[in-house]
């Protein structure tokens, strides 16, 4: 699995990063950015999860 973050729809609100802080990451900007595109194995479901909870749907699966 893999995932981004679309930096321009993120405002910042950091559920993705309390659901998985090993996955994402609130960066100087204030935005999230994906630690790395590639989901470990047994992260999967925090991914699905962060996904879910985004509220403006910046986090997308590729």
């Amino acid at each position: 699995m893999k995932v981004r973050v679309n930096q321009d729809a993120c405002i910042g609100c950091g559920a993705c990063e309390q659901i998985d802080d090993e996955l994402f990451k609130i960066n100087d900007a204030g935005i999230s950015k994906e630690v790395s595109e590639d989901v470990a194995e047994g992260k999967e479901e925090n991914a699905k999860e962060a996904i879910d909870a985004c509220p403006t749907g910046a986090i997308e699966e590729i």
